[in-house]
Parts: C-alpha cells; sequence; structure tokens
C-alpha cells in the first residue's frame, strides 16, 4: 500500500507569528506563484526540500504539544501548502485524532476537491490577501485576484474561522485607499475575525542572492513600524 509524502522545505518547532498561540510551524517545499515579495524563494522548487509522511510530522509535533495550550497548535505554511492538499489533509486528520489545533497559512490562490477535503479538516485559516485589486495581483504574484476572494467565499460558507493578512509595501499598497478596502473585503465575510498588516522587510535578500536571483522589490525601502500602526489604526476593530 503506498503511502502520501509530502516535500518540506523545513520545520519551526516553536512559532509564535504564524497564527494562535505557541505553533509547530511546517513550511511545504513548492509554490505556483511568484509575488515580487516573497520571502522563501528557496521554496519555489517542488523537487527539492525532503519528504516526509503525515505520521512522521504529526509524531514531531506531538512533541511539543504540552507548550501548545489552549490556542496554539501546527501551522502549515510555505511555499503555498494546499498544493500538496491531499498530504496536509491526512496531517490535519492525524493532528485531530491527537487533540491538535490545525492552522492553514495560503495564498488561496487555488480551490478544488482535494483543498476543500483539507479544508474541513483546517480550524483556522491565515489567508493573504496580497492586494486589493487585480492589476496589482497580476503585475506583482501572476495571479489574478478573484480566484482568492472565491476561497474566502467558500471560507465563509464553510464558517472558518480566518484571519487575513497582508505585507504592507511602500510605494505598492501602503495607502489609506488600500486598507479601506481590505477593510472592505472582511467586512463582507463574517469568517473574518481578524486582520494582520505585517511590514515589509528585506532579510531575505541574502536568500535571493545565495540563489543568484533578482529580488524585484529590493529596490524598495522597509515599511516603518509607525507607518504600519497608523493603517492598523483604520481596522483597529480587527487588530
Amino acid at each position: 500500500m503506498s503511502v502520501t509524502k509530502g516535500r518540506v522545505h523545513s520545520i519551526q518547532s516553536m512559532g509564535t507569528v504564524d497564527g494562535p498561540g505557541v505553533r509547530f510551524v511546517v513550511f511545504m517545499q513548492g509554490c505556483n506563484l511568484r509575488c515580487k515579495c516573497c520571502h522563501n524563494p528557496d521554496t519555489w522548487n517542488y523537487n527539492e526540500g525532503r519528504e516526509y509522511t503525515p505520521i512522521e510530522i504529526v509524531y514531531k509535533a506531538s512533541r511539543f504539544k504540552e507548550y501548545f495550550g489552549e490556542k496554539g497548535g501546527i501551522t502549515l505554511s510555505g511555499g503555498e501548502p494546499i498544493l500538496q492538499a491531499k498530504f496536509a489533509k491526512e496531517v490535519f486528520s492525524l493532528c485531530h485524532e491527537n487533540g491538535i489545533n490545525t492552522c492553514l497559512d495560503t495564498s488561496g490562490s487555488v480551490l478544488n476537491d482535494d483543498i476543500k477535503a483539507l479544508l474541513s479538516v483546517t480550524d483556522r485559516v491565515l489567508l493573504d490577501i496580497k492586494y486589493t485589486d487585480d492589476d496589482s495581483y497580476v503585475e506583482n504574484v501572476g495571479c489574478h485576484l478573484a480566484p482568492v476572494l472565491e476561497f474566502l467565499s467558500y471560507l465563509n460558507e464553510k464558517g472558518i474561522p480566518t484571519t487575513l493578512r497582508q505585507v504592507i509595501i511602500p510605494t505598492i499598497n501602503d495607502s489609506t485607499d488600500n486598507i479601506l478596502k481590505l477593510k472592505t473585503i472582511a467586512d463582507s465575510h463574517d469568517c473574518v475575525d481578524k486582520i494582520e498588516l505585517l511590514p515589509f522587510k528585506k532579510i531575505c535578500q541574502i536568500k535571493y542572492d545565495e540563489l543568484k536571483i533578482d529580488f524585484p522589490f529590493g529596490n524598495i525601502e522597509q515599511a516603518k513600524a509607525d507607518d504600519v500602526s497608523k493603517l492598523k489604526q483604520l481596522i483597529s476593530e480587527y487588530c
């Protein structure tokens, strides 16, 4: 009998920024997008990384269960975890059998039956709404906004608690208009109970240099904490 395996880039045993509480974070290998602000270009190629079985992942996560508390658990991030939806679904199913909370960090650019099955065992989704207009998505991400909103609509239909996330990039999406559009998206989906605005940073530059590829946003200044805080005030009810 064949055993489902997934390709994993790396694991962070006690993360605190990838979902509620303390999380065991699994960064999956492979991504279908090419975001110009991507911090993990080393996760793009699916054929790299290390193979794991779902049992191996959950066994590793369970060793940290005592630190999770009421809110913590496991987060599948990336890369793009929904590209390995069958593997992810098996991981999350085993987590539920072992009383471990599940969280999915995704761009939401794809939705199919395998992903819907994964979402049926997902306790929370961290959904990246990278921009609020289609032109910016096409230019800076490589997909359209519509599939992402369709993904969010499905989360709303199923009542899956959702955190909207957006990296704030100076001169690109740091306008009041963009943030108010993001708030409008949140307001129209009851499943959204939190919005996180994350400052654009360039600590990833070394990865691009090592891979000998251009960092498209390498000439853009990092976001200033005060500027991001002002934008957060516009959506203070979610923060």
